[in-house]
């Protein structure tokens, strides 16, 4: 059973790995592309610095048509031509407002001196002039497109995630209601004939005392068929001293584990009101002390330590165990989870599903050491009259 989850886990990773891995490679091909057009963008600019160089010149033998058409054919990238003392001499693909044009084209061109390196374009009289620029929209658009691909990606896989999710946690809640269902329609006739065969034994000469113990056991099964039955269904939760709750449970767990375990209670005296199921609670009680007493290998230590803060209940259950690696906190109380050769793997499962779903609480491994032990801590509310 162990395996199952351990693979599931080395998946999860496998394909949190490979999505990382996908998205620097979509990033890095984006980044060389958009290095390429940006150079080829400088190149194209050059040629138009040197075309409106060229003129300004009178050399009669330069075909002025093929120039101009070079200076028309910027269409996309916007420029600004400027002398030495940065005054705007033309500019090209820069739409100026109504009013403060001149304002204007300062603040481009101070935003342009800090996206490219100018261009200088020596001019036949010994001076210069510099040509500044900014990226096409087309190369604005590809810085975007990356990282606007990757969040539709991660947007739909973790979409993707919840839908799996959902349907996971539906199907697990009907296997575990139909189980449930079935079980305690299964006990239901062995009970009534056990319960048939201890009223006739009773007319004959049969020792009380096995006679009560095999009464005692009837209503255990009694009770396990009851809380099967709620599995599934909305029980009504009552207000219960949790403390007694918690008592009475141990009571019966007490007689019925090895003696070489030794069970600690750090309960208030006063009365802690909750609003939930004493059947089912005292099953969640139940399941944790068999967890640590097979943690412990029938010897060592449970203490039950209750304690109030604010709103909430906070009951601590600690053993003296094995312990559990902190990569297993949350692992446990998934169905099928188990350390045992044999065993389904499904009391702390359980347990989750009656504190979470029925209570309203949470629990989880608060504390684990290897070879000293296990805390898990409930959470509930406390009840408000």
């Amino acid at each position: 059973m162990n395996s199952i989850y351990d693979a599931r886990e080395r998946l999860k990773y496998i394909f949190i790995f490979a999505a990382i891995l996908i998205a620097i490679v979509s990033v890095v091909v984006s980044d060389i592309l958009i290095k390429d057009l940006a150079r080829e963008e400088r190149e194209k600019i050059e040629v138009w610095a040197e075309a409106t160089r060229v003129v300004t010149s009178e050399e009669p033998s330069l075909n002025m048509n093929l120039i101009l058409k070079i200076i028309q054919g910027n269409t996309t990238i916007p420029v600004l031509l400027c002398n030495d003392r940065d005054s705007v001499l033309t500019y090209k693909n820069i739409e100026l407002p109504e009013t403060g044009a001149e304002a204007f084209l300062q603040e481009k061109l101070k935003e342009f001196k800090n996206k490219n390196v100018p261009i200088a374009v020596d001019m036949e009289d010994g001076t210069f002039q510099y040509l500044y620029y900014d990226d096409s929209t087309n190369l604005k658009r590809l810085l975007v497109y990356p990282y606007a691909q990757l969040s539709v990606v991660a947007v739909f896989i973790l979409i993707a995630f919840l839908a799996l999710a959902s349907t996971k946690k539906a199907e697990q809640n009907k296997v575990w209601v139909g189980l449930s269902k079935e079980t305690a329609h299964q006990l239901g006739t062995p009970i009534s004939s056990l319960i048939a065969w201890i009223e006739y034994l009773k007319t004959k000469d049969v020792d009380a005392y096995l006679l009560g113990e095999m009464d005692k056991d009837v209503k255990r099964l009694e009770t396990i068929a009851e809380r099967f039955s709620k599995i599934g269904s909305n029980p009504d939760p009552v207000p219960v001293n949790i403390c007694d709750s918690i008592r009475s449970a141990l009571d019966y767990m007490g007689t019925r584990i090895s003696s070489k375990v030794h069970i600690h209670l750090e309960l208030p005296e006063h009365p802690v009101l909750v609003l939930m199921n004493g059947s089912l609670f005292a099953w969640v009680i139940e399941n944790l002390t068999k967890n640590a007493v097979d943690a412990m290998e029938g010897q060592g230590k449970i203490t039950y330590t209750l304690e109030e803060k604010g709103d909430k209940v906070r009951i601590d259950v600690t053993d003296t165990g094995r312990g559990i690696l902190k990569s297993k906190f949350k692992t446990v109380f998934n169905p099928g989870y188990t350390t045992k050769k044999r065993g389904w793997g499904l009391g702390l499962s359980l347990v989750k599903r009656i504190v979470e779903s029925y209570h309203g609480g949470k629990i989880y491994v608060r504390w684990s050491e290897m070879g000293k032990g296990t805390t898990f801590r409930i959470e509930l509310r406390k009840y408000k009259e």
